[in-house]
């Protein structure tokens, strides 16, 4: 199905609207096109009436002009308004409907996606592609029927008045409407290019824009001007070809609509001198011809818009039509109560299809309110363990168990309600810290946000804020430390309260202060539930039940402190390192 055609479906709901619109519409055109005729019947019927005296003329030419301003000034201006209103309001209907199906979609996508797809391009699509698409409702839904109204009464008009004359005015439709074609097919391969080209420019800005700090402490600010020219440059290569193609477009296009009124011009002249034809009727249909071509050169003007909404859509309608690597089977059951027992069950899995293992025949048990330390060495795989019990990705082969049902069973939605997470770089929103905390639990009330906080050991310096609970963080929480924004992170999983927790290097890259804090917080958080911590600091999980060793994707060791200890393997190696260091 083609893009313009997937488009209509979200169209369709408003047909009556845009239906109404262009019947306004209609009037609205259709009012100025009896100036041409007021002319004919000024010159041939009032000042070149022989019959009729001079009092006469100036009667009926008062009359006739006074029922034209009634016509102008008392019915025009509403229907402008509502043929505006309406317009605009069904456009940005549509907009709305796409950007909020975008959004659905986006929020299905897998992280592997997101892992693929810079967040600037994702932007791009969404804002502006989508506002590029406004043009197609405006121009092609709404103003090229118009102006096809406009062209046929037009049309009309003349033929009443003379049909050789007429036909000689249309000569040049044929050429016109085959230079359209010849021209227009191009520009959209070309619009697209340069869409694409744009968007590379805003996903390398939103980027780099993010990264600030790190071109400032290295001193990479020569180094990035040089690659934003280079990306620069792609997009103004591509703008002009995209400007030469559409020049050469408007050069033929509109040299054919600038003939028509020469030809018209000439046999109307001669017609007149004949004696064929009134000077009236000359005059009228000269001004028939702007009435008539007007339309057609709005068309080229704004065909560049309107090829860019169809090279908009086919790229809104690429990224509706990914792909989601993690879905619900059919019939896939609620999970709403667990006890929080996890099993591994020969659990392999690799990111790509063509990459290599990431975890390899993976075996293991978590009690119900046990708490199990993963270790091991950056790259291992500890962080893929955790990022498939909440199926951020599918496991490639085997299966993960959540009291005995696989988690591939059950709704995600309802899956990850289970489990809290609190990551190393908890990411937290530009809002208030009440609205971050509230995401544990959206809805819940003042006094659960505060005994979150307080849980969390973030309430006091929260308090010290200039506006308390109501203070905005920035994005990304910037305005808060580090320690600060993992205590905000830890609240609202306290406030989520789910049986499972998951702590992915939660203490890391703290200082003293702050991670005794958050240790505190945390110890209080995993208490009764099945905690599972990914840990770099090997004297932070001494008091783990059980101790797992993942190795190049695989189980290396497993046990208490004490046991892994006795062994002297892998784990009495790493923590001999650490302790000694």
């Amino acid at each position: 199905m083609s893009s313009m055609k997937r488009y209509m479906q979200f169209v369709k709901p408003y047909y009556w609207q845009i239906a109404l619109t262009i019947f306004i519409g209609i009037f609205k055109f259709a009012i100025p096109l009896f100036i041409p005729l007021l002319i004919k019947i000024v010159i041939d019927d009032i000042v070149g009436a022989d019959a009729l005296s001079d009092a006469e003329k100036l009667s009926q030419l008062y009359l006739w002009l006074g029922g034209t301003a009634i016509l102008f000034f008392i019915f025009r201006p509403p229907i402008e308004y509502y043929r505006q209103y309406y317009a605009q309001f069904v456009s940005n209907k549509i907009l709305y409907d796409i950007r909020q199906n975008l959004y659905d979609h986006l929020q299905k996508l897998s992280l592997r996606y997101y892992a693929n797809t810079r967040a600037g391009e994702i932007i791009s699509r969404v804002i502006n592609d989508v506002e590029q698409t406004k043009n197609f409702v405006m121009i092609g839904l709404m103003n090229l029927w118009l102006d096809l109204a406009t062209i046929l009464i037009a049309i009309g008009i003349m033929l009443t008045m003379d049909v050789p004359l007429t036909i000689v005015t249309l000569l040049a439709f044929p050429f016109y409407a085959f230079s359209v074609k010849y021209f227009f097919g191009r520009l959209r391969d070309l619009t697209r290019q340069r869409s694409q080209a744009l968007a590379n420019v805003q996903s390398y800005l939103h980027e780099r824009v993010q990264g600030m700090s790190i071109i400032k402490s290295f001193a990479l600010e020569k180094h990035e001007q040089k690659i934003f020219d280079k990306t620069n440059d792609g997009f103004l290569e591509k703008a002009i070809d995209h400007t030469k193609w559409n020049a050469k477009a408007f050069a033929v296009v509109n040299t054919i609509t600038d003939i028509a009124p020469l030809l018209v011009i000439g046999y109307a002249g001669y017609q007149v001198i004949q004696g064929n034809l009134t000077l009236g009727t000359m005059v009228a249909f000269i001004a028939y011809i702007e009435r008539l071509y007007n339309p057609l050169r709005r068309l080229v003007n704004s065909s560049t818009t309107l090829v860019q909404s169809l090279a908009s859509m086919d790229r809104v309608f690429e990224l509706i039509d990914e792909d989601y690597d993690v879905t619900n089977k059919k019939g896939a059951r609620d999970l709403n109560v667990v006890d929080g027992k996890l099993e591994f069950r020969n659990v392999s899995f690799h990111y790509d299809e063509k990459g290599a293992e990431v975890l390899s025949n993976l075996n293991f048990v978590v009690k119900p309110g046990e708490t199990v330390a993963l270790v091991g060495m950056s790259g291992g795989g500890k962080s893929t363990i955790i990022s498939l019990i909440p199926r951020f990705y599918d496991v490639t082969d085997g299966g993960i168990y959540m009291d005995d049902h696989n988690v591939k069973d059950v709704s995600v939605h309802t899956l990850r309600d289970q489990i809290g997470i609190v990551l190393q770089d908890s990411i937290l929103f530009s809002e208030s810290v009440k609205s971050n905390i509230l995401m544990g639990k959206p809805g819940a009330s003042d006094e659960e946000v505060m005994a979150a906080a307080k849980a969390a050991n973030a309430h006091d310096f929260i308090k010290m804020l200039p506006e308390g609970y109501d203070t905005k963080v920035g994005e990304r929480g910037v305005k808060l430390s580090g320690g600060q924004k993992q205590r905000v992170a830890i609240a609202r999983v306290f406030l989520k309260n789910p049986p499972i927790l998951i702590l992915d290097e939660a203490t890391s890259a703290l200082d003293l202060e702050s991670e005794s804090l958050i240790q505190e917080s945390l110890e209080r958080l995993a208490h009764d539930r099945t905690t599972l911590i990914v840990a770099h600091r090997l004297s932070t999980i001494t008091h783990a039940d059980q101790i797992l060793v993942i190795d190049q994707g695989e189980l290396a060791e497993k046990g208490t402190h004490d046991e892994l200890m006795k062994k002297q393997g892998t784990y009495y190696n790493l923590f001999q390192v650490q302790h000694f260091n």
